[in-house]
């Protein structure tokens, strides 16, 4: 039996992949200008930056009134960027220096991208598009539900008995971001 694909599925992939090409697009401005820096970085710094981005976005949805001339929408490309770079991280480890050319640095970006997407098509398979009728602030309390969960994680050197390990919570983030990305832009 052949499973047919839904008219929303097809519409989600489109929106997925433009809003993660918007992230891309921000991801290789910034590598051009500061090359591979984020390579220092440890993976539960990464994870603290996003904290402060979705706590910005929490702010922002609160308060409605931004100080800095940012809104929502590019806080989310950040924690798209920010999962991803975490991604990698995870994969290589920390550096003392930057140490990856860009070239390398895109090849790594652009396969975690492709596993954010995968991840989010079989899982927008089992819950049948459900993301399409939350709200924009829900994603982020479950992108701070993420962090906590990861900084816990991170706190017990990586370990966990039944739940999923930081990777799974990265891509969680990741696919929450994008979701708010693809309703702020409809």
């Amino acid at each position: 039996m052949q499973e047919t694909i839904s008219t929303d599925s097809v519409a989600t992939n489109v929106q997925f992949d433009a809003a993660l090409k918007a992230c891309r697009d921000i991801f290789v401005k910034k590598l051009d200008d500061y090359g591979a820096s984020w390579r220092i970085l440890r993976p539960c710094s990464l994870t603290d930056q996003i904290f402060i981005k979705a706590k910005r976005i929490r702010s922002l949805e609160e308060g409605g009134v931004a100080m800095v001339d940012e809104g929502i929408l590019p806080e989310f490309m950040a924690i798209v960027n920010y999962g991803i770079v975490g991604l990698i991280q995870l994969e290589l480890g920390a550096a003392d220096t930057p140490d990856i050319s860009a070239s390398r640095a895109l090849e790594l970006y652009d396969r975690y991208a492709a596993e954010a997407k995968a991840l989010m098509i079989a899982k927008n398979h089992d819950y049948d598009e459900a993301w399409r009728g939350m709200r924009v602030k829900s994603y982020t309390d479950f992108i701070l539900t993420k962090v906590s969960r990861t900084k816990q994680i991170e706190d017990n050197g990586g370990h966990t008995s039944v739940s999923e390990g930081i990777d799974a919570n990265y891509m969680d983030m990741i696919n929450y971001a994008v979701f708010g990305i693809i309703k702020l832009t409809e």
